[in-house]
Formats: structure tokens, sequence, C-alpha cells
């Protein structure tokens, strides 16, 4: 996942240095070397990410980074500060101003590049929330709580088998009205978070007999716990282990020995993002109404995908970012209906959905276009993994028959997908996205159903 980033240092050393690392994985690098100069590069470039150096003149990184945050425009920007302040104070500092990671110098490019790429996931899925919200605005829905959220108390799971060790996180914690329940195994923690009851999950990774990563795989592989924040505690010279838990989904870490300080700013932040994550969705959920919703399957309808996919095109242009579309039509969809009945052939259309949905992200938009042929929005992606999307879908509707309501033979069920990608050197509007889609299912269809399709393919 590429993305534009902002380094911002006063010592050209240091930014030469930043930017070559990351211009190394292929991150398109924007530079500043003061506070005015970071300020105006964000208005003009708003990048996804921001690497901001605290010990500047004139105006330092805190107050650039209070600034920021200020500012509706750029307020979900991420911040990493970097600095070679190694006080506690200055690290709870910079969490209190907004940032949403303290790095010391010298970096460890590790660590670095772990949490560059932990947080812009979390980005994209946030702005992808946000471009929604914005889309069901269009449809004059009532106005949405704009209003900070919270982010005092709260309730917190506590992964830790050293009795002593849990017993001081949890006293830092109670502090600020924080409830914690500590548990000592994987499996008692998964069990508990799918209550949905709790705003994070604390996991030590210096466990004696269970594995802290498997746990943080296993919670984002579930529906009920993929969006739980999770904060790691790792001992310092755990940071490749740390790396991978950022990979596996955390979202942030600690390393000890712990400060009170840290650790509650650190989980404030981390409640107030779920907070304003969650309420992004109760939003989003409330503004709709069936209007935009396919009331059978689940799925948005056409009018809403009119509304979203210009403004996620546009957004698409504008950061040159790929986006495909992935065109579905069932294979002999009449014949079901003829054969077995409506009531059969809605079930087959509810039971297509549930098993698309299954297989793609939080950010893929999946609309009914009318009848039995459906469309994928697929934000940040190539045609090339899009066709591997493709053809994992196409497999599973063909690998398991649909049972029907009556409970009758199951049903055997293919379906023909193309696909599509954005093309930002000749494509002026989305139309013409969704029309290369379709003239690829329909080769699909042309050459055999129960296939997928590249636009560029025979």
């Amino acid at each position: 996942m590429s993305a534009r980033i902002l380094v911002v240092d006063d010592t050209p050393l240091n930014v030469k240095l930043l930017a070559a690392k990351l211009a190394k994985d292929y991150y398109f690098v924007t530079t500043a070397t003061n506070g005015p100069e970071a300020l105006d590069a964000v208005k003009r470039d708003a990048p996804d990410l921001i690497l901001l150096d605290i010990m500047m003149p004139d105006m330092d990184g805190f107050e650039v980074c209070t600034r920021l945050k200020a500012d509706p425009a750029s307020k979900h920007i991420p911040v990493v500060m970097v600095t070679a302040l190694s006080d506690v104070a200055d690290r709870v500092r910079g969490l209190e101003c907004g940032a949403d990671d303290f790095l010391s110098k010298p970096i460890d490019d590790v660590a670095l590049m772990a949490r560059v790429r932990s947080l812009l996931r979390l980005k994209m899925i946030r702005d992808e929330w946000r471009l929604r919200e914005e889309t069901a605005a269009q449809f004059s829905m009532p106005k949405p709580d704009t209003e900070e959220p919270d982010d005092t108390g709260g309730a917190i799971l506590l992964l830790e088998d050293d009795a002593h060790e849990a017993q001081t996180i949890a006293a830092c914690l109670i502090k600020n009205a924080v409830n914690t329940t500590q548990v000592e195994t994987t499996d008692k923690l998964a069990s508990a978070a799918m209550t949905n009851t709790h705003d994070m999950a604390v996991i030590s990774l210096d466990l004696k007999d269970d594995d802290g990563l498997r746990l943080c795989a296993q919670l984002r592989a579930s529906e009920a716990t993929r969006n739980l924040p999770v904060l790691l505690i790792a001992n310092g010279d755990e940071i490749e282990k740390v790396a991978k838990g950022l990979d596996l989904g955390a979202t942030d870490y600690l390393l000890r020995p712990i400060e009170a300080a840290e650790l509650n700013a650190r989980v404030r932040t981390q409640i107030r993002q779920k907070r304003h994550y969650d309420r992004l969705r109760q939003n989003y959920e409330q503004s709709l109404s069936l209007a935009l919703v396919d009331p059978l399957t689940g799925a948005y309808n056409r009018r809403y995908m009119d509304m979203h996919l210009p403004m996620l095109f546009a957004r698409c242009k504008a950061t040159v970012r790929p986006l495909s579309i992935l065109s579905i039509d069932l294979d002999y969809f009449k014949r079901i209906n003829d054969t077995h009945g409506h009531a059969a052939g809605d079930a087959v259309l509810k039971e297509t959905i549930n098993r698309v949905l299954a297989s793609l992200r939080p950010s893929d938009l999946v609309v009914r276009m009318g009848g039995e042929e459906f469309a994928v929005i697929m934000p940040d992606t190539e045609q090339k993994t899009a066709l591997l999307v493709g053809e994992r879908l196409r497999e599973s509707l063909a690998e398991a028959p649909i049972p029907l309501p009556s409970g009758g033979e199951p049903i055997p069920v293919t379906a023909s997908f193309g696909v599509a990608s954005v093309n930002h050197e000749s494509d002026a509007t989305p139309a013409t996205i969704l029309d290369r889609a379709d003239a690829a299912l329909y080769r699909a269809k042309e050459t055999g159903r129960n296939k997928v399709v590249g636009e560029d393919q025979g």
C-alpha cells in the first residue's frame, strides 16, 4: 500500500535519511524544515501520515501537532512524533497533543516501518467510513453528530499471566476510571472479547505458555472483534515481535518498564479513536434509510452507488491511487426462479451477498445493481488483486450449493465476473470503469460463464 508521507525536521540530514528509508518501501515523501512550512505542506498536499520532529525553532512539534488536530481538514491525519527527547513527560505531552505515536532517535527501522504500515491501514479504513458518512449526507439525512468523543473511563481486557504485573497495570488505569478485567490465557480473552462490551485489549507479549501474537491474528479474523483496539506490552528487546503484532492488526504498543502516565495517555488515545470510529459507524448506519439499501440482500443499491462512486473516484484521481470494480452476474438465474420459485431465488441472492461480504474488507462496497447483478467497489486495489478476489468469490459460490428455504436439495450456483481498474490518464468519469467492468463480465458470459475476466483479457 503506497501513501504520501510528510517528513518534518529542521536538520537536513535527518530528513534525507528518513526520506530514503520511506522511499525504499515506495512511499511518496514530501518534506518540510519548520512548523509553518509543515502546516502549508499539509494544506497543499494532504499527506496520509506525518513524521514530525519536536525540537524545531520558532514553532516546535507540539504546537504543530496541536494546530493540525484543531483543524477539521487535518485532524484525522496520523502524526508520529520523532525526537531525541526521552523523558516520559515529553512522550505523554505529545500523545496528549493528538500524536498517534512517539519514536525516539536513533529510530529503529523495524519499529518505524511497522508503525507506518499500521497507521496507514487504520487511516484508510477510517477515511472510507468518513467518505460514506459524507455520501449519506448527500441524501439530506439528519446532520451527524460531530462532537468530539469522550476518552475518559472505559473497560479493558488485560492478558497478563504475571499477577504482580497485572496488578500494577490495573492500579495505573484505575486512576483514570478505567475498569480492567484480567485474564491469564488467550482463549479467555478471545471469549470475553466476543461480548463486545470492552473498549480495548491490552496484551502482554511476554507470556509463559501462550502466544499474544496469535491472539492478535485471532481477534482481527473475527467480525465481532475486528475493530477492537489492541495495545501490546513488550520488553525492550522484543521490537521484532511488536512489529509483527502491528502488522497483524495491533493498534499501539508500550515497552517496559511501564510508566503510568504514558500507559494512561496511550489508553486514552485508543479509547478516543475507538469511540470516534464507533460514532462514524453509528452515524452512517442511522443516516441510511431503506431507500439506499436493497431490502432483500442488505447490499447498497444503485442510487447510493451513484452518489458514492463519484466521490471515491475523485479522491483516487486526486491522490493517484488505484480503484477497481468487480461486476458480478449469477449464471442462469432465471432458470432457478422458473424451476424452484421466487422464494428460492431470493434465498440464492441473499446467500450470494453473505458469501461476498465474508470475503471482502470493510472498506469494499457491495452494490446490488438490479436483479441478479452486483458490483463490488474496491478502493486502493490494483486489478491483479481484484482478479484474485474475484476468483475467491467465484470459488466460494461454485464449491458449495445453496440450501433451499423449503429444505429441498441445495441449488448449485455459479457466477461470472468482470474486473476493471481506474486509468488515471484516460478515465474522466467513474462510468468509464463501470462500462469496462461490464464489458469484461460480458466476455466471461460469452466464453463459458463461471469465470473471472479482466478488462484486458479475452
